[in-house]
């Protein structure tokens, strides 16, 4: 496996070839692993909203979390890219009712927080439960 620096400079590389004309395009770049917890949860979305706005399965979603599968390819890429433009993904999967959303019949720009400040935790709560004989337990 290549360190950072060697796939940065075969990037590099790509690029001085590009533009000498000797190489023509690109090759895409695909994380080899993406948080999908951590998209959702920037984007304040339930495990059901994001699978149905962006048209993954629930099932896939929560597989995903839980890590016990991985994003193929294709979805690590549609993910990078909600990650980093999801307004861009909404418009283009959907641009009518991403304008109805946003009480609009034109096209739009819009800007998505990506750093968000994480909810506090919860943690556990103690529950309080109360005995037969009426004393209180705490669990």
């Amino acid at each position: 496996m290549k360190t950072q620096f060697e796939q940065m400079m075969d990037g590099l590389n790509d690029v001085e070839a590009f533009l000498a004309g000797k190489q023509e395009g690109f090759k895409a770049y695909v994380p080899q692993e993406v948080d999908v917890k951590a998209i959702r949860n920037r984007l304040g979305m339930t495990q059901a909203k994001f699978s149905d706005t962006f048209g993954f399965s629930l099932d896939a979603i929560k597989h995903w979390e839980g890590g016990r599968r991985t994003p193929e390819a294709p979805a690590r890429t549609l993910l990078t890219v909600i990650d980093k433009n999801p307004a861009a993904v909404l418009t283009a999967l959907n641009p009518a009712a991403f304008a109805a959303a946003v009480g609009s019949s034109k096209p739009i720009t819009v800007h998505v927080s990506r750093y968000r400040k994480p909810r506090p935790s919860r943690g556990v709560t103690k529950r309080k439960a109360h005995s037969a004989a009426g004393k209180r337990i705490t669990k």
